[in-house]
């Protein structure tokens, strides 16, 4: 296999057949140029450092880091980007790159439910389009008091008898998908204090267990979160920002008394077999970018890796056991089916996918707009800035200062937008979900790179489930901790609600 990697390798970065166009130095020209800095030490506008890309088009998300120009670096970007675009098929005897996909799965290829390698979306009622959201089904017998104790925190992870931690609603020939999907909405109005109105759709998911008819129905305790695909821009970088800067802005017990009390997860780390800060994820339920990707190797499209040796079948599902397995790789003695190879040239490519730069960092409305977040207490979750730290292993990354409107820290968000019950209940709070996260808590999502998602993908929605269709929704389904920020935005005119929406929209 390691003989035909390179083969593909030279093949691919010869022709690029079937992939996306290749990245080149070269930044795309956008379609609107960017504002100069009012001041040359003004940096705003490079949301993602010197490492920010000029492009305001629909391959906004897809282009490499502007400061690597190793070439090898950039081949092993390109190949990432092979394996990331191009879809993975079942067991193969003809096949050996490639194959293995499944028998449960999400998607076959990452791309199509990281749509240009922007964020995914929720379906329209009625409509079958679950490509790029899925559904944890997960339970817990500890309370978050419990589960501070390190001891105890990886229990908090307890999967549905039925289906395990995760609906699988694909599956390849001959295997039975765990469970059928759909949605309907209810729609409710926001006012304004000036009378403007915003309308609000809440969506009750309906789920299926496919064998429920074999006895396999979901058990009655399971509580499931819904989640839309994230974007993909500036993981590398938040991968470099010190722990020491996140654990700064933690705050369990709300100790300056401002209704904000960020606390950072603590997950377990395959490669490091120890718990570590989580940082990627809704739930922040990943210390790494390396092993959110093996993770969704395996839950998404059913493919091993190094990390993940086992397919997630259960023991009554024996189609999915019987399925057919990839070809793993002979001449290295394992039998997974991402090959090291692969698996770390898509994990490069995930960690170099550049920020764009910001449109109009500097237009007065668009400052004003900036002024207006701050002073409504945004950015006491959304943190402005960090500088990454220096890392060897990438040092087109390192000690960049960065704009990213992130804390990286989980927050209540309130029994709106709380994971729920099979009945469609919000979830108690109290209990620890995904390591220390609870059902009402989300990690603060990076805000750069939002005014371009619906360029990239005119389909994109906001918030974790998607039920936001635009930026403003979002900011209006904000509960808990952030209740304050959006009580404060609601007493906005029209003006002030406009220059908001410019900077976010810039972002």
């Amino acid at each position: 296999m390691r003989l035909l990697l390179l083969l593909l390798t030279t093949a691919f970065l010869t022709a690029c057949g079937g992939g996306s166009e290749p990245e080149t130095d070269t930044p795309t020209t956008p379609t609107d140029p960017i504002t100069e800095p009012e001041t040359p030490t003004s940096t705003e506008h490079l949301a993602g450092g010197e490492a920010s890309v000029i492009n305001n088009t629909a391959d906004a998300f897809s282009q490499h880091s502007k400061t690597m120009s190793d070439v090898e670096r950039i081949q092993q970007f390109e190949l990432g980007d092979d394996f990331f675009t191009n879809p993975w098929v079942a067991g193969s005897a003809s096949t050996s790159s490639r194959d293995g996909l499944g028998g449960l799965l999400n998607n076959n290829a990452c791309q199509d439910c990281h749509i240009r390698d922007g964020r995914g979306h929720a379906p329209d009622a009625g409509s079958d389009d679950f490509g790029s959201i899925l559904f944890r089904a997960a339970k817990s017998n500890i309370t978050t008091e419990q589960a501070y104790d390190m001891s105890q925190s990886l229990m908090a992870n307890v999967g549905d008898s039925s289906v395990g931690g995760q609906l699988q609603q694909t599956a390849i020939a001959d295997v039975m998908p765990e469970v059928d999907l759909a949605v309907t909405y209810t729609t409710s109005t926001v006012s304004f204090a000036d009378g403007y109105q915003v309308e609000l759709r809440k969506p009750t998911w309906q789920l299926t267990s496919k064998a429920a008819a074999q006895g396999y129905d979901f058990d009655a305790d399971t509580i499931f979160s819904a989640r839309v695909s994230p974007g993909m821009i500036g993981l590398g970088l938040l991968a470099l920002v010190s722990e020491q800067d996140i654990i700064a802005n933690e705050d369990i017990s709300d100790s300056d008394n401002n209704g904000i009390s960020g606390k950072a997860n603590r997950v377990w780390s395959i490669a490091k077999q120890n718990v570590e800060l989580g940082r990627f994820g809704w739930k922040a339920g990943q210390p790494s970018l390396i092993e959110q990707t093996a993770g969704a190797f395996v839950n998404d499209m059913g493919l091993t890796n190094r990390f993940h040796q086992q397919e997630s079948c259960l023991a009554h599902q024996v189609d999915c056991i019987a399925a057919p397995n990839g070809n793993g790789d002979s001449i290295n003695d394992y039998n997974y089916e991402v090959s090291d190879t692969i698996l770390d040239a898509i994990g490069f490519y995930a960690e170099h996918l550049a920020v764009p730069q910001r449109r109009n960092a500097y237009d007065d409305d668009v400052k004003r707009g900036k002024d207006i977040f701050i002073n409504a207490g945004c950015q006491g979750c959304h943190s402005v800035s960090y500088t990454t730290e220096q890392s060897s292993e990438h040092p087109e990354l390192s000690e960049q200062k960065i704009y990213p409107y992130t804390d990286m820290l989980l927050h209540d968000m309130g029994e709106a937008l709380a994971d729920f019950t099979l009945n469609g209940q919000a979830a108690s709070g109290d209990i620890a979900y995904e390591f220390l996260a609870t059902t009402r808590e989300w990690r603060t999502p990076p805000l750069w790179g939002i005014g371009l998602a619906q360029t990239v993908d005119p389909e994109a929605n906001f918030l974790h489930d998607g039920r936001a269709r635009t930026i403003l929704e979002a900011v209006l389904w904000h509960g808990g901790e952030a209740q304050a920020a959006k009580e404060a935005v609601l007493k906005l005119n029209s003006s002030e609600r406009a220059d908001l929406l410019a900077f976010l929209s810039d972002l």
